[in-house]
């Protein structure tokens, strides 16, 4: 935002802006602020926190997570480990989770009849159960569930999907603004004290213009997972073919479940039907059978096996580990164990690998270390970007104002953002339905205010 005195929303304020192009996109970058900025704060903390979730919960539940590595020491069989999870805690096993490296336990997860889902450990050198949570219990799966409002129902999912529209609308509308003029500071470099404005100023102009191409590449990276559009294009891209990717075999005998239903999956693969078992009457392959079968098939350790329960289903070994190329899903008839369909990253469509990248990168995944700490960056950036953005506006507003920079005095300066609105209306329906409502009752208010005022 510029350095410059905020007035009434119908006060006759003096504004030394160069034109009422310039008035629209401040106004309008003040808006996309107000709405996006609270909804920027809690992504990037949250988010933050998400980018090291096995190092965090590998320190909390390191008794559970972790076990000392014995060499020369042959594991326990998955049915024996199975069998010891059951006899600790009753229930039916429903997935077998390889263990990621060596100094990794095994968890199997357990539909236990007296508490529910549970993921319970075991020691896969000596078969001991080391504890349990419930499934999905960790403090990282929790601050997963914050960081996409899935707490709070499918409408406050949408509303991150129009954060996300609006982010975008901040970054240009911001670039826009801090885009050098007269102005010799400001720019790359922060002027005055913490106690002035101007301090304020740069510190937002110059923390946005660092962070503006990671918010927007988190806004774009983070649609696959909205409610209305990721799923739409979900459908678009992977909506045929049974959901798999053109190219996979999908000449097997389908079921109606979905992949999305019994495992953690992709975007790519959330309209994935499961294929069914064709040999039923015969005698069915053990999981050490099966998880020998997925050894020898080469799944990335880590690797997540669901156990078949019904006479139809499949054994379903599935992987995303940190390099994307890597992420696989084979499923296996349960009775003869033949490879019934067979699916990696590199069958996917262009679409669906550009997306699955960008989310891998998002996640913190791609690069090790190094994405982590850029993103880390990044999120503390943007965390001053808001912080900044609300004492600059508390500093220069009015009292008892809400400080909402002046109205150009030529409309006409409000066709390109009516081309935005049409724009974003089709690519990001939500998106584009937001910015007509905030432009009706932009247009609307100080009418709305005069009417009153002479009534």
């Amino acid at each position: 935002m510029s350095d410059f005195t905020i007035g009434r929303v119908d006060a006759a304020v003096a504004v030394r802006s160069p034109s009422d192009l310039y008035r629209a996109v401040w106004r309008w970058h003040f808006y996309a602020g107000l709405l996006v900025l609270p909804f920027l704060i809690t992504l990037a903390v949250t988010g933050a926190l998400y980018l090291f979730r096995d190092e965090i919960d590998g320190l909390v539940y390191t008794d559970l997570k972790h076990v000392a590595v014995q060499e020369n020491t042959v594991t326990a069989a998955p049915s024996a480990m199975v069998a010891a999870a059951l006899a600790a805690y009753p229930g039916t096993a429903v997935k077998y989770t390889d263990p990621p490296s060596p100094v990794d336990s095994v968890e199997i997860t357990v539909n236990a009849s007296a508490a529910g889902k549970l993921a319970v450990y075991v020691n896969p050198y000596d078969g001991k159960v080391l504890g349990a949570l419930p499934d999905r219990g960790t403090i990282m799966w929790t601050i997963r569930s914050l960081h996409s409002l899935k707490y709070f129902g499918s409408f406050a999912r949408s509303l991150i999907e129009i954060a996300a529209g609006w982010s975008v609308l901040l970054v240009a509308t911001g670039i826009y603004l801090w885009w050098p003029r007269t102005q010799t500071g400001g720019v790359l470099s922060v002027r005055g004290t913490p106690k002035r404005r101007v301090f304020w100023r740069d510190t937002h102009a110059v923390s946005g213009i660092f962070v503006g191409f990671f918010i927007v590449f988190l806004a774009v990276t983070g649609m696959p997972w909205s409610g209305v559009w990721g799923e739409k294009v979900n459908e678009w891209a992977n909506g045929s073919n049974f959901g798999y990717p053109a190219g996979v075999r999908t000449a097997v005998p389908m079921s109606g479940e979905h992949l999305d239903h019994i495992a953690k999956t992709t975007w790519s693969l959330q309209q994935a039907q499961v294929p069914q078992s064709t040999s039923q009457g015969a005698m069915p392959v053990s999981l050490d059978q099966a998880v020998a079968i997925f050894n020898g098939l080469g799944l990335h350790h880590g690797y997540a096996v669901n156990i078949p329960i019904k006479p139809q289903g499949v054994y379903t070994g599935s992987v995303y580990p940190d390099d994307v190329s890597q992420q696989r899903v084979v499923h296996l008839d349960q009775y003869s164990g033949k490879p019934l369909i067979d699916m990696s990253y590199s069958d996917y469509g262009p679409l669906g690998q550009a997306l699955e990248w960008g989310t891998n990168v998002h996640m913190g995944q791609e690069f090790g270390l190094l994405n982590q700490l850029v993103l880390l960056t990044a999120c503390i950036a943007i965390v001053l970007l808001a912080v900044s953005g609300a004492v600059m506006w508390w500093k220069r507003r009015p009292k008892g104002a809400l400080g909402v920079p002046p109205m150009p005095s030529d409309k006409r300066v409000f066709r390109g953002l009516i081309v935005l609105l049409a724009i974003g209306g089709i690519i990001f329906p939500l998106v584009g339905l937001s910015l007509v409502v905030m432009l009706v009752l932009d247009w609307s208010y100080p009418h709305f205010r005069r009417a009153i005022r002479f009534a």
